[in-house]
């Protein structure tokens, strides 16, 4: 029962550690475009919703720069890249502040804007600021976890035979 198939699938599983991409660039896409639409700055445009002038300035340029973050963020985590000094820490950080702040603008976005009811109605009607929130909360917890764990098992085993990720 040892070399049974079942407990060792993983072995025959290939390896795609790029399969963030598949979140981070939508994700990223939505929020440049959306910070697209509100340059050039004016700070009539969020009075109109009751939203103050510095409210909305970092709502414009967050969701711009959040979007940009996530992407340069997920650069860092590529092969290419990975072997310079400290790449993987700042693509790390980039990527965990671009999550958060995609958290903090939803939020914003849900409560002050949307205004709904109840935490039940966001759940329940409001499905695409749901999984912008969700999308930014995965990134500023997981991080660039592909390149980190790829450094901590070439770390913790020097002499293991470890290849790139695809």
């Amino acid at each position: 029962m040892k070399n049974s198939f079942v407990p060792n699938y993983w072995k025959w599983m290939p390896e795609f550690s790029w399969s963030h991409f598949l979140l981070r660039i939508p994700l990223a896409i939505v929020f440049i475009s959306q910070g697209l639409t509100l340059l050039p700055f004016d700070s009539t445009e969020g009075q109109k919703i009751g939203v103050g002038a510095a409210s909305w300035w970092i709502m414009s340029y967050g969701e711009l720069l959040a979007g940009i973050g996530l992407l340069v963020g997920g650069l860092a985590s590529l092969p290419i890249f990975r072997h310079l000094p400290m790449i993987d820490e700042l693509g790390d950080s980039i990527t965990r502040f671009s999550g958060i702040t995609i958290c903090c603008i939803t939020t914003g976005i849900i409560w002050i804007i949307s205004k709904p009811p109840s935490l039940l109605d966001v759940i329940l009607y409001d499905n695409f600021h749901l999984f912008l929130w969700v999308g930014g909360l995965y990134f500023a917890l997981r991080g660039n976890f592909a390149g980190a764990v790829t450094k901590t098992q070439t770390q913790n085993n020097p002499k293991s035979d470890i290849s790139e990720p695809i």
